[in-house]
């Protein structure tokens, strides 16, 4: 390139005026670079090579003696005095100045002036950063930079080059290199990045070039589009309120903080499950602080990589900074597990470093005991909402006048009362419920579906740790005692009205826990306690999860509370009712401590004692060995339901009520006969009217006595029990013709 190209440039502004707007700044402080550039290539055009048409693509041996001549840190150009530069620049800065404080009295922002603010920038800074910025606003730039990097593959600042233009002196320039160490403001918010040549990998700092960042100029340039970068981590929130009941009082809290910390980092911790309104609330507080909100998906972000983590932190962060946005962090407590320290040391070293509001949510309690100490930090919880609210919130997704809330299929206090949902869980099951109308052709959903759509809601992650059952049995299956049959009715009303007694009537503030229901089923096997499970889930519309104690119970100290710790904490937002069956196994008595495993059993049971206690919805344990449950679980439990075996009478009814209608049975059978004759439960009853169901259609026919005796027979072989020689003939009487024949 020749010098002559070199643009010949404005040296001064005469008029303090202020400026158009932003932009016009930006290219009047870009005049000082151009100030720079003319007076570098006026000083290198002598030094350059003759032969201008090979320039810097070899070097010469002329040059060599030149290099080898010059003394080391500054390029000749770069060492020759420049008095009239700077005198011409002073004038220049001086005019500049005058027409910033123009725009400050006429209130037109300046953006580079405010991004120097915000980050600190001293005027080499500002200046280093103007470099790296001209080659995003005109392309001539990097033609100068190639002619004075000798080089016309340099198109690009590089860090030598930047400290050349600034400084003249090498005292100066060694010291102005710490403007691109990593800690400086520069690198530390990333305003600029530094990259290598590819074919010269592991270079100096000083052959590093230098490049703005894209979002950095986009701002410069009046652009406010959120960086690419963030793009798949975060969301532009509206700040006004999307709907819904918030907590009493709680935006107001907030609000009050924010606005107390003044400059101090301000981080507000929103505490509760998905759906209570935990982004409504901040998106309310940033609408009254005229503020507006980044949303940022932790879940999202955890799953990354370490670099990409903690670039979107300092993206983030940076871009809270440049348009005055609040971040709020969803799923914060994701990083509270052990095994991500050392992105929360991280992530909460580069919060107190930084400025500005900051919203963490999740559903963990937690206080910032080594960290945010110069922040003012408030954790709010967010409660689900009771009752009432929530029958509130049901009308309001579903559309309903007030007058329809409990008419017709639609008794919403009802369904409030059986599904503590939050408002966005409510929101998405209206939503669930309309399709499963659609799905059907109607424009309309039923309470089916919104029982259907509520359990849909609530059980998505449960299914993982216990195995579903789905409800079969009714009340009128099942033969119990009268006694035992008006307990299971009362724990149906225990669960259909606990909000009222809680809510209502007050019984909740007086109790800080065992406001859950936790019931014992006692009784020898097949006496019907998983059936009255079934029967409680299914009377109450809920889903019934049975425990699997293998996946529970470990070996290895402490898992065993942690599976159960999962086990609760998704069952408490599931509404499902909790089945353990053998619980004399998990729930056992305390014993005298002999040795270290002793200890730890011990601990175990002191664990599930406490959980029991703080978990609000529905426990069934089953046992068939009640004596050795401990009794502190006991104690602790609302229903105890024994049940026993079944009398004659009792063995008669579920002969008669098993069959399925359309089972074809022979009017012979004699139910009184095998009610009186075998002492069996019902779940040997049960398994013997199967067995007796598939032998008769092995012989194309209905079921008799033959069939029910000789599946007897083999129930009483199962369980170790000893029939007498020819009893069957005997009680069977004739065999009718094609019965009983081998098989």
């Amino acid at each position: 390139m020749d010098a002559a190209e070199a643009p010949s440039l404005p040296v001064s502004l005469a008029v303090a005026e202020p400026y158009a707007g932003s932009l016009a700044h930006v290219l009047a402080e870009l005049s000082r670079v151009d100030l720079r550039l003319r007076g570098a290539v006026a000083r290198a055009r002598r030094l350059h090579a003759a032969d201008p048409e090979f320039q810097g693509l070899y070097v010469s041996e002329q040059e060599v003696d030149d290099l080898l001549a010059r003394p080391a840190g500054l390029p000749p150009w770069a060492a020759e005095p420049r008095p009239e530069e700077e005198a011409a620049l002073a004038e220049l800065s001086h005019g500049i100045a005058a027409r910033k404080a123009a725009s400050a009295e006429h209130g037109v922002p300046l953006r580079l002036d405010r991004l120097a603010g915000l980050f600190g920038l001293s005027d080499r800074e500002a200046d280093a950063l103007l470099i790296a910025l001209a080659p995003e606003i005109d392309l001539r730039y990097e033609r100068l930079f190639s002619y004075l990097q000798d080089d016309v593959t340099k198109r690009r600042p590089s860090v030598d080059l930047v400290l050349n233009l600034l400084t003249g002196d090498l005292t100066e320039k060694l010291a102005s290199r710490a403007l691109f160490a990593s800690g400086a403001p520069l690198l530390r918010h990333r305003l600029v990045e530094l990259f290598d040549d590819p074919g010269r990998p592991h270079p100096p700092l000083l052959a590093r070039y230098v490049k703005a960042d894209p979002r950095v100029v986009s701002y410069l340039l009046g652009e406010d589009d959120l960086d690419p970068r963030l793009a798949p981590f975060a969301r532009v929130a509206d700040p006004a309120p999307i709907g819904g009941l918030q907590p009493a009082g709680i935006a107001e809290r907030l609000l009050a903080s924010a606005r107390s910390a003044g400059e101090q980092v301000a981080v507000l911790y929103l505490q509760g499950p998905y759906g209570v309104g935990k982004e409504t609330t901040a998106r309310a507080v940033c609408r009254d602080l005229s503020r507006g909100l980044l949303a940022l998906d932790l879940a999202r972000l955890s799953a990354a990589d370490e670099g990409t983590f903690e670039t979107v932190l300092d993206l983030a962060l940076r871009e809270s900074a440049l348009t005055g946005a609040a971040l709020y962090w969803q799923g914060f407590d994701l990083l509270l597990v052990e095994e991500r320290s050392g992105r929360r040391s991280l992530f909460l070293a580069r919060l107190a470093a930084g400025r500005g509001l900051t919203f963490l949510a999740g559903e963990a309690e937690w206080e910032p005991a080594d960290a945010l100490r110069e922040a003012v930090f408030l954790r709010v919880p967010f409660p689900l909402p009771e009752q009432a609210p929530r029958a509130a919130l049901w009308a309001e997704a579903l559309g309903l006048a007030a007058g329809e809330a409990e008419t017709g299929d639609f008794d919403l206090p009802g369904l409030a009362a059986k599904f503590r949902l939050s408002g966005g869980q409510i929101q998405d099951a209206a939503a669930t419920a309309r399709n499963l109308a659609r799905g059907r052709g109607e424009a309309r959903p039923t309470g089916a579906d919104l029982h259907a759509a509520c359990r849909l809601q609530s059980n998505r992650k449960l299914s993982a740790l216990a195995q579903k059952i789905t409800p079969r049995y009714r009340f009128a299956d099942i033969v119990l005692p009268a006694d035992r049959m008006e307990q299971l009715q009362e724990i149906c009303g225990f669960v259909r009205h606990g909000a009222r007694v809680y809510e209502e009537w007050g019984f909740g503030r007086r109790l800080s826990l065992g406001k859950g229901l936790a019931a014992l089923f006692a009784g020898p096997s097949g006496t019907g306690k998983t059936m009255a499970a079934e029967i409680v889930a299914g009377e109450l519309g809920l889903d019934l999860y049975k425990i699997d104690l293998s996946t529970v119970v470990s070996k290895y100290i402490g898992e065993t509370e942690k599976n159960l710790s999962r086990i609760f904490a998704e069952a408490e937002a599931s509404n499902a009712v909790l089945f353990f069956d053998e619980a004399d196994a998990l729930f056992g008595k305390r014993s005298e401590v002999k040795d270290a495993h002793d200890r730890y059993a011990n601990i175990e049971i002191g664990y599930l004692l406490q959980r029991m206690e703080e978990y609000q919805g529905v426990v069934i344990l089953a046992t068939n060995l009640k004596k050795n449950m401990d009794a502190a679980f006991l104690r602790r439990l609302r229903f105890v339901l024994e049940f026993p075996f079944p009398d004659p009478g009792e063995r008669r009814l579920i002969w008669e009520r098993l069959w399925p209608a359309e089972t074809p049975r022979a009017p012979e059978i004699d139910f009184e006969l095998l009610a009186h004759r075998f002492e069996l439960p019902g779940g040997n009853i049960r398994n013997i009217a199967l067995a007796a169901s598939f032998l008769a259609a092995a012989d194309g026919g209905t079921v008799d006595m033959h069939h029910l005796l000789r599946a007897t027979q083999r129930e009483f072989q199962k369980i170790g029990k000893v029939m007498a020689a020819g009893e069957l003939a005997m009680l069977a009487g004739p065999a009718p013709a094609g019965a009983g024949r081998e098989r």
